[in-house]
């Protein structure tokens, strides 16, 4: 189908010729009888499919620079917006001034981002033990809003969690009714995907992921969450969760063997579910890592 649908648009042009009049999603190419210098003409542009990418925890002793960077490198890679999984200060100052600094300077960051970036609360955002812990969820709702939420992209759903509602692991009955009456509304999209900070599926931070996972049924879907800053997939009746390891945030760094290192998550989204590349840092080099002497006059 893939095949027709792209030779319907196919502009075969003379071989000293243009085509100034084509669709610019076309692909102007002169096709000779017998062999010819590709593969094939089947351009993996499938309007169904998009990008986008995740970022992962940065607290719990903030490596300065890092997310900076990953910043940079996500605006390289031009997703069409980035989603996170919580912890995004560190949230242990004495006092509501000292909360107001580090969200006035997490924000700044974030607003470097050249695509819409979605927040997600974490344990650093919303509990702890400093002296501001009490006042975090209002100062939440004061800065960002909702602390959670959905939307649909393309017929996806995206559930945004907040695994610290109303104690840290937990999910309260106000979020879950929120969350059983939006998944009713849409039975029919063809892929859910969750974000949450505390991988809540692995039983260790309280009751409340046995009634979510209720309501998603037998539907198809896909978690992502941090905390842990270990990356780690695991496969639970059928689907695919993933903990994801850190950007910025403590860590050994030892490696992808031990799941320790800076990531940015690109996801492709196709019809058969989320294609996960986890992209190292360290690896994602600039345009200019090297450049040229300048030219001696």
């Amino acid at each position: 189908m893939r095949n027709l649908r792209l030779i319907a648009v196919l502009v075969v042009i003379a071989a000293l010729g243009g085509c100034a009049s084509c669709p610019r999603s076309s692909l102007a190419v002169k096709a000779e009888p017998g062999p010819n210098p590709w593969t094939s003409l089947d351009v993996n542009n499938d309007p169904d499919r998009f990008q986008f990418a995740i970022v992962a925890d940065r607290a719990g002793g903030i490596r300065p620079g890092v997310f900076e960077r990953a910043v940079a490198a996500v605006n390289r890679l031009q997703p069409e917006f980035v989603m996170c999984v919580g912890d995004l200060i560190e949230g242990n100052p004495d006092t509501e001034a000292g909360l107001d600094a580090q969200y006035d300077e997490f924000d700044k960051i974030a607003a470097g981002f050249e695509m819409p970036f979605f927040y997600t609360a974490g344990n650093h955002d919303m509990g702890g033990k400093s002296p501001v812990a009490p006042i975090k969820p209002a100062k939440w709702r004061e800065r960002h809003g909702r602390s959670y939420y959905h939307f649909v992209y393309r017929d996806v759903l995206f559930l945004v969690l907040n695994s610290e509602d109303p104690t840290e692991g937990r999910l309260s009955d106000a979020q879950l009714d929120y969350f059983r009456g939006v998944l009713a509304k849409n039975r029919n999209v063809r892929w859910t995907l969750l974000f949450l900070h505390k991988p809540l599926w692995t039983g260790e931070y309280g009751p409340d992921w046995a009634p979510m996972q209720a309501m998603l049924g037998d539907r198809p879907y896909t978690a992502f969450a941090g905390h842990t800053h270990t990356y780690t997939k695991y496969v639970r009746d059928g689907r695919s969760n993933y903990v994801l390891a850190t950007t910025g945030g403590s860590s050994k760094l030892r490696g992808p063997a031990e799941g320790e290192f800076d990531e940015v998550v690109w996801i492709t989204m196709t019809d058969e579910g989320p294609r996960v590349a986890n992209i190292l840092l360290d690896g994602l080099l600039p345009d200019d890592v090297r450049t040229a002497a300048p030219a001696k006059k």
